[in-house]
Parts: structure tokens; C-alpha cells; sequence
């Protein structure tokens, strides 16, 4: 390999050669998936991604879609940040998603709250019910402290800077990156405060099914729960496929579930009514 990078015109023959190459963690184009819900056409598929253990992924989504995240092995971790697409400054606040909808345990019917009272995205399906919104990712220190290493470019890559290279592609910066919520690792609060995590390894096939409500920038790293026992780097893969979807309609029993809800909702509407 050295021989081959030395020499120009043969790093280029190698790189060529690599076309067609299918690896197991790889983004799909065009996208294609041959198990979309009933009613949903290949035509209105926007993204098919495998996460690699570690990696991370972006897209900007569309008002109406969703988001299906799938913990293909079990052990995936997909930790979220979420931003208006139309204006960044405005994203994800995890201490207000769960103050105003007076639960702090995510799943199907829940929202994720943006910071100025709107509704960003919502949980249609949950197979996983294990989720947390207490912990946040990791960073380099603390994978450091536990695995030796947590460099972007090290065999231990870390939540954190794993969000740093996500939200640069749309522009963003250190000072964006936000408090996440983790879907697919949990954690429970016990009588006496403690946190304890609920990391598993699961069944595999455990899915998500979010709807974005506003259009977002979506933000994921797939990194190991910064509480996770396990002395050793343990996370699988996680696929990722989004698809066009109709905006939420006025008798949506998710938008009317709750008063805060609804109001997350009309905050929603009236953004658009301008």
C-alpha cells in the first residue's frame, strides 16, 4: 500500500478500483430500501444509511418526514441533536422536552421540544422504549479515562466530536453543538437519585420512527452510552432511512394527546404562518 500511495497515478488505479465497493456501514445512492411501510413509495426515499460503530450521520429533513433509525445488532446508541433547518439558532432542548411534557422517559406519542416552545420532531413508532435524555455523549476526556483513547481519528471515537463533524457540514460550530438526547440507551432514576443504565445488549431490530414537524437538521453519533459498564468500545451498527411525508394534520392524536403538546404544535403553525 505504502508503494501505491507513493506513486500518483497508482493511488489513482487503486482508488478506481474501489468502485462498487459495498461496505457494511455506507450511506446508499441513489437510496434504496426494500422494506419501507405500506403507502410509502421508493420514490419519496430521501436517505439509506448504515452508521458505522462510532461513526456519525447528517441530513436535513424536510417538514413532514420521517426518520427511521434501526439498532440493526442491538447495541447501537444513536445520540441526537436536532436544529431548525431554516435557523439554527433555534434546536433541540432537552431540559424543556422534558419539564413541559412532565416526563423525562421518551417513546411513542413523546416530542422533542426546541427551545422556543416548538414542536421539532415526534415519536410515531417505538420498539425500544430505552432511551435517555439525563447523560448526554461522551467527550474525549471521559473516553480517554475508559478506553485508552478518544480522538476522532483513534479506534475510540467520541460522541462529541462525533457531533463537532456533523453539525460543521451544515456551517455550525463548537458553540452549536447542544445537549442530545440517546435513543436506543437508556437510563432510569431511582428513589434516590441514582442513574442507572439500562444499555443492554437488546434484541436486535429494534426501531424509531420520528416525524419532523419543523424542517431540522438532524445530528447523530453512534457512540457508546458515556455510562456504559463495559470496559471494552461496544456499539454496533445503526441503519438510518427517511422518507417524504404529509405535515401533521389538525386531528393528529399526537398533536391533541396533551395541552402542552398542542401548544408545541400551534407554536409550530403559527412559525409557518408568516
Amino acid at each position: 500500500m505504502t508503494e501505491v500511495l507513493a506513486n500518483p497515478s497508482a493511488a489513482r488505479d487503486h482508488a478506481r478500483a474501489m468502485a462498487g465497493t459495498v461496505a457494511e456501514a455506507m450511506p446508499v445512492l441513489p437510496p434504496v430500501a426494500d422494506d419501507l411501510p405500506d403507502g410509502v413509495s421508493g420514490d419519496d426515499l430521501l436517505w439509506e444509511e448504515t452508521v458505522a460503530a462510532g461513526g456519525y450521520a447528517t441530513r436535513r429533513l424536510a417538514r413532514g418526514s420521517r426518520l427511521r433509525l434501526i439498532d440493526v445488532k442491538g447495541d447501537a446508541c444513536a445520540s441526537l441533536l436536532v436544529f431548525n433547518a431554516e435557523m439554527p439558532t433555534e434546536r433541540l432542548n432537552v431540559a424543556d422536552t422534558v419539564k413541559i411534557q412532565w416526563n423525562a422517559y421518551l417513546g411513542a406519542g413523546k416530542l422533542l421540544l426546541s427551545d422556543m416552545g416548538r414542536a421539532m420532531m415526534s415519536f410515531v413508532e417505538d420498539t425500544a422504549e430505552t432511551h435517555d435524555t439525563f447523560c448526554g455523549t461522551s467527550n474525549a476526556a471521559t473516553n480517554a479515562a475508559k478506553y485508552g483513547s478518544g480522538m476522532n481519528s483513534g479506534p475510540c471515537p467520541n460522541g462529541r466530536d462525533r457531533f463537532l463533524l456533523g453539525s460543521a457540514k451544515h456551517g455550525l460550530t463548537r458553540r452549536d453543538v447542544h445537549p442530545c438526547v440517546t435513543l436506543f440507551k437508556g437510563t432510569k432514576i431511582e428513589p434516590d437519585g441514582a442513574i442507572v443504565p439500562q444499555v443492554g445488549p437488546f434484541a436486535p431490530g429494534r426501531t424509531v420512527v420520528l416525524r419532523a414537524e419543523m424542517d431540522v437538521i438532524v445530528v447523530i453519533a453512534n457512540c457508546p452510552h458515556v455510562l456504559d459498564p463495559r470496559d471494552s468500545y461496544t456499539v454496533t451498527p445503526l441503519r438510518v432511512t427517511a422518507w417524504r411525508g404529509p405535515v401533521t394534520p389538525p386531528d393528529d392524536p399526537i398533536r391533541n394527546a396533551t395541552p402542552e403538546g398542542l401548544r408545541a404544535f400551534e407554536n409550530v403553525e403559527d412559525y409557518f404562518r408568516r
